[in-house]
């Protein structure tokens, strides 16, 4: 595949030249020139193929819903991508939790255990769960977004049993992550 910026005799153009050629522009007004693809006619797919198959007809009914969303409007903005392709990858690309610091909590009631996760567009939510040795839940609940990938959680009781926290993020699309620290 060719990119051509600027190429005064085919700018513009766009369709396919006999069975060989394809022309086409992309948002950014680039002209791509490419060799349309071969398939042979009984070609079979192996059960990994029709997995990721399923998986990019789910991606496509989620970004076909969500690309009039102004996240994704706003992240293909000055961009060759589409909202549409925005969305898409974001369904493909779950969050990350990074960190989890423990450096504001001692156990105690209303002490902050800070969670810091990343998305290719968004982190729409960050859980906390508290539970003791035995995985019995203390305390769990939803942090706050205080801004730069960092989210805050303010424990509610005393929590001094802890020995396993699990903070949980999920994206717009629903992926889930999760990071675990265990005593």
């Amino acid at each position: 595949m060719a990119k051509i910026r600027k190429n005064i005799i085919i700018q513009g153009f766009s369709g396919t030249l006999g069975d060989q050629l394809i022309i086409k522009q992309d948002k950014a007004g680039r002209t791509i020139l490419a060799v349309p693809p071969t398939f042979s006619e009984n070609r079979t797919f192996s059960e990994a193929q029709q997995a990721q198959h399923e998986k990019f007809r789910e991606a496509s009914t989620y970004a076909k819903d969500a690309k009039s969303e102004e996240i994704y409007q706003e992240k293909a903005e000055g961009t060759p991508q589409t909202p549409y392709n925005v969305a898409m990858a974001d369904w493909f690309h779950a969050p990350e939790v990074k960190e989890i610091d423990l450096s504001g909590w001692n156990g105690g009631a209303n002490e902050v255990i800070r969670i810091r996760a990343v998305d290719d567009v968004e982190v729409a939510q960050v859980t906390v769960l508290i539970t003791d040795g035995g995985g019995a839940v203390l305390e769990q609940g939803s942090a706050a977004n205080v801004g730069s990938g960092w989210w805050h959680y303010t424990t509610e009781g005393d929590t001094s049993g802890a020995s396993r926290i699990v903070a949980s993020a999920r994206d717009l699309p629903g992926n889930v992550a999760q990071l675990e620290w265990l005593d």
